[in-house]
């Protein structure tokens, strides 16, 4: 903005810094990631916590870091049955 970019919604388009905050698109991703991931299901559903945090992992580097983490841990909660 300093530099005269624009303001702070112009900067965040133009970088593509937003936020996938969609549930539907956070879904398609976690669903995705989830097919390509069984083994880490598997684990997950033994009792290990890190193999979630590996899901997590997965679907924010499928997303460059864009999704809303809340959001992604929400809905791989929800998808895992926990």
């Amino acid at each position: 903005m300093w530099a005269g970019e624009g303001d702070a919604d112009a900067i965040i388009e133009k970088r593509g810094l937003r936020q996938i905050s969609d549930a539907g698109a956070i879904e398609k991703i976690v669903d995705d990631v989830l097919a390509a991931n069984a083994s880490a299901i598997a684990e997950y559903k033994a009792g290990k916590e890190k193999a979630f945090n590996a899901l997590v992992g997965k679907v924010m580097a499928a997303t460059r870091g864009k999704a809303n983490p809340a959001q992604v841990n929400a809905v791989l909660k929800q998808k895992l049955g926990s």
